[in-house]
């Protein structure tokens, strides 16, 4: 029995360890390479059968069982925000040191500590069962997740087929069964550009851009019984030419950041907004006005490009999913007490059950709060509790 303490303690002296190496490295979207090479190195020294950079530079490793089964992905992003406070910061933000219990520094909570906690806890689990177990296991580390939630995942699907996925980011270790997806909605209004000393000879966009966000404020989004409400938020706007100097502008784009519910897809989010301007419309002759849905790309690590329309798609999960209920099983087996809620915030299960249809479940360590803030940091207690609570869970779900 000592002896077994002796041998956890170890192995949650390496996970601390580990999270550490990965957090002093900074990772920001798209220059994940070093810490992408180190997670891979570590995958391979803990005996994955197979690891790969796929390629827009995520990583991905599986373990094979014995006997014949399902395919369980354990999905964390390396990318982080970047710091541009690091004077205001108490502790070295790349320092990874240890204070009072936690360690400090980006990506702590977000989440390169749920990354490292995976990895292990997929390593002890196969060396302790011998591999003796049915199906296979995967752990991914995604790119690109901070700007593009779900996209670069749309390769790890491809490669690793996943029946279940358990997306690692902070939940406090309760279990995440959905949330809200997220869209970036743009309006432009179209004017007639002339001298501002003359503004009849004109049509200023920008007055016709507040017609439509009058009407677009009138729109009142769906509610979810268990995802809450919609949200539409003007989030920008900007008028060209800028600056005007002296000239009537011709155009007017306006961004609104569109929280979505189930159900709701690109016609309804756009539908809405174009009949709010077809009444803006019927208010002001020769209005011109379209709506679409943002579009983004991004350079990868590896050289390649990740593009899409800024759309991510809301997902819920039913509680009496036989997935959910077995992973409910294993964390109650280690002693994890796991309230059930939902995602407050964007994650790749917005591609993995959203997108994919895969069923799907939030677990992780540390707070969502952590998330993007001065001095992040993640409690060790929380760190090697969802690493025994990923153990579990694996135990259950490759029974």
């Amino acid at each position: 029995m000592i002896e077994e303490r002796v041998y956890q303690m170890d192995r949650d002296q390496a996970l601390i360890a580990f999270c550490q190496e990965a957090v002093r490295i900074p990772s920001p979207s798209g220059q994940e390479r070093r810490v992408a090479e180190l997670l891979k190195a570590k995958m391979e020294e803990y005996g994955f059968d197979d690891v790969q950079i796929d390629r827009y530079g995520s990583v991905l490793g599986r373990i094979h069982g014995k006997r014949p089964g399902k395919t369980i992905l354990m999905d964390g992003h390396i990318d982080n925000v970047d710091v541009i406070d690091a004077a205001e910061w108490k502790h070295d933000p790349f320092g990874a040191e240890i204070d009072d219990g936690k360690i400090y520094g980006r990506g702590t909570s977000d989440m390169k500590g749920s990354v490292t906690a995976m990895i292990s806890a997929a390593a002890h689990f196969a060396e302790d069962a011998g591999k003796d177990f049915a199906g296979d296991i995967c752990v991914s580390c995604t790119v690109h997740e901070e700007c593009f939630e779900g996209i670069s995942s749309r390769e790890i699907t491809k490669l690793a087929k996943p029946d279940f996925v358990i997306i690692g980011e902070a939940t406090s270790t309760t279990v995440k069964v959905g949330q809200r997806g997220r869209a970036e909605v743009v309006v432009e209004t179209e004017g007639k550009s002339c001298h501002s000393s003359n503004p009849e000879k004109g049509i200023n966009a920008v007055y016709h851009m507040m017609a439509v966000i009058e009407e677009i404020r009138k729109i009142v989004p769906n509610e979810h019984p268990v995802l809450g409400k919609g949200i539409l938020e003007l989030t920008d706007i900007v008028s060209s030419p800028y600056p005007g100097a002296s000239v009537v502008p011709s155009l007017c784009r306006a961004t609104f950041d569109r929280r979505t519910l189930v159900g709701e897809d690109e016609n309804v989010i756009l539908g809405q907004v174009k009949e709010a301007i077809a009444r803006a419309a019927e208010k002001v002759p020769g209005l011109k006005a379209r709506t679409y849905l943002a579009e983004g790309k991004e350079a990868c690590w590896t050289g390649e490009t990740i593009a899409a329309k800024r759309y991510f798609p809301a997902w819920l999960i039913d509680e009496s999913n036989e997935y959910v209920q077995k992973a409910l099983t294993g964390l109650k087996e280690a002693g994890i007490e796991a309230p059930i809620s939902h995602f407050s915030f964007c994650t790749n299960g917005s591609h993995f059950c959203g997108e994919a249809g895969i069923p799907c479940i939030g677990y992780g360590p540390s707070l969502e709060s952590l998330a993007h803030v001065r001095d992040e940091y993640i409690e060790i207690d929380q760190l090697t509790k969802a690493c025994h609570g990923f153990y579990s869970i694996l135990s259950q779900l490759t029974r």
